[in-house]
């Protein structure tokens, strides 16, 4: 209310100012100024007042759900706090519970009740916090709780051109660590805005609902590559199929670095579009909006149930196409680099309940001919880029895994660079060791200067990649002291989380703050 009041009075004082001017020649241009700084300074308490607004501290919270996920901001301007609304209802809508507060209303007593929290947080100055987060942290993070069953993501935004790049987010991001919380994925930096890096962290949201069909906010500017090949790696294995694909560019000159991330726009199979055609009783080669209404609805999430599809029978075209929402990207470690002409993925088949196949997965593996387009975006992964050449490297991954980490050790290999220490796990070396011929080679020329496995199924005693880790815990920090950097790739749950519990158990705690905060420390976690 007092906005308006404030914005209407101005509005009124500039309109009697100026007519007084016109009406009477001999009015006082002193006066005329006079009534325009007042209704100018008017209009700037109405400014004041919307940016306090929007970056205000809600009013205390007592209480809340402890199984609720926790969605904390810290925002100046307003983009941190609007994209954290959007991530809580993206998490309300599968029915996941959400509080959502600006940080100031966040404090231990709190923390110490939620298992899931995010943070969203911008960064104002030179790494200093947004005036909502203040408090916070000189309160809260002026301790150091315990927060050992937290469970947390962080979205920091900022711009690289400020020496403190997302220095509040990084900030906090320590401060949780060192009070144990354990991270669901690695910082999600956003450098202005960066569309890329809002799916990422989409993609994450995705994840830890269980609602892997969240719409994209912003759908990625794919290019064109072609499958050239595709084959399982791990005919007779326990596990759900493994599949090495091979895709060429049709456009020349595309580059990436070991790190990076391969964006698929994935499809509808065809007898999925034919049966939803059928089911409403609709002819595919119609043409709405300039498209025919197959091409439409294999970019487009089809329905699962009869009451989800009951609700579009009566809808026109149009309006169907616009009530479906467009597919969501899927993310790939890409297992190549630039100099071997092609891009390789290592992609799992996935499966839901019903038997549907996942969507990206069932697309790269099952729907999409060889020979045929693939929609397909690289996104810059700057946290997983190789570190220093004359580093040692110590890369851990499970499963899919190794795509990121073979990556890495192609580019260690072109360099001719070593130490390089691998850790790989699996169920069985009988048919899940992937690219088994080629991690032998790098041995046997010494890119390897060590290599450990560990596949679960292959004795009584089931044996993980951590357990090998932990088992070599000496060997661990011999290679550290001389300046190795740690790289993690594959699942998130179990074998990251289990892996950062036994480096901080071999190292410490604030070694590894050290490897962190000097980029020794990475991880591409899904």
């Amino acid at each position: 209310m007092t906005r308006r009041v404030s914005a209407v009075l101005a509005g009124l004082l500039l309109s009697e100012t100026a007519q007084a001017a016109v009406n009477n020649p001999a009015f006082n241009r002193y006066a005329l100024a006079l009534g325009l700084c007042i209704a100018y300074l008017l209009f700037c308490v109405w400014i004041i007042r919307r940016h306090r607004r929007l970056s205000a501290v809600p009013g205390p919270v007592s209480r809340v759900d402890g199984k609720a996920v926790l969605v904390g901001y810290a925002s100046q301007g307003g983009y941190a706090r609007e994209l954290a609304f959007k991530t809580a209802a993206a998490l309300q809508r599968p029915g996941v519970a959400v509080h959502c507060l600006a940080l100031d209303a966040v404090d231990a007593a709190m923390l110490a009740t939620v298992q899931r929290a995010l943070f969203v947080v911008s960064t104002t100055g030179e790494g200093d916090p947004p005036d909502n987060a203040r408090r916070f942290v000189q309160t809260t993070m002026s301790a150091t709780p315990s927060l050992a069953h937290l469970q947390y993501g962080l979205l920091a935004l900022g711009d690289s051109s400020y020496a403190n790049f997302c220095g509040f987010g990084h900030q906090l991001d320590a401060w949780l660590q060192h009070a144990h919380a354990l991270p669901l994925f690695d910082l999600v930096q956003v450098d202005a805005g960066d569309a890329g890096a809002l799916r990422h962290w989409q993609y994450q949201l995705g994840l830890l609902a269980g609602n892997t069909e969240m719409p994209d906010w912003e759908a990625p500017q794919y290019q064109a590559w072609r499958l050239v090949q595709r084959k399982q790696l791990n005919p007779g294995s326990a596990g759900a199929p493994v599949y090495h694909l091979t895709l060429r560019a049709e456009t020349v000159g595309v580059l990436w670095q070991a790190g990076d991330i391969a964006e698929i726009g994935p499809r509808n199979p065809q007898q999925a579009v034919v049966h939803f055609l059928e089911q409403l009783a609709l002819d595919g080669a119609t043409v709405v909006e300039g498209r025919r209404l197959s091409d439409w609805l294999q970019e487009r999430l089809l329905p699962h149930t009869g009451s989800e599809l009951a609700a579009l029978r009566d809808l026109s075209l149009v309006q169907l196409v616009q009530q479906l929402r467009p597919l969501p990207h899927r993310e790939y470690s890409i297992a190549s680099l630039p100099a071997d002409g092609q891009l390789e993925l290592l992609v799992r088949q996935a499966a839901h309940v019903d038997g549907r196949l996942g969507l990206g997965s069932g697309w790269l593996t099952r729907y999409v001919d060889v020979g045929e387009m693939v929609a397909l975006r690289i996104r810059e992964n700057a946290a997983f880029h190789p570190p220093d050449e004359r580093r040692p490297m110590i890369l851990i991954g499970n499963g899919t895994g190794i795509a990121g980490l073979r990556a890495h050790l192609k580019a260690r290999a072109i360099a001719s660079r070593s130490p390089n220490w691998l850790l790989f796990g699996e169920r069985n070396a009988a048919h899940d060791f992937y690219f088994m011929d080629e991690i032998s080679a790098w041995q046997a020329s010494g890119i390897l200067s060590r290599l450990d496995t560990a596949f679960s199924r292959d004795q009584a005693d089931k044996r993980y990649v951590q357990h090998v880790l932990a088992s070599q815990a000496g060997c661990l920090r011999e290679w550290v002291a001389e300046g190795a950097a740690i790289y993690v790739c594959g699942s998130a749950n179990g074998m990251a989380q289990a892996v950062h519990a036994v480096l901080l158990q071999a190292l410490g705690e604030e070694a590894m703050s050290r490897l962190a905060s000097d980029g020794r420390y990475r991880r591409d976690v899904y």
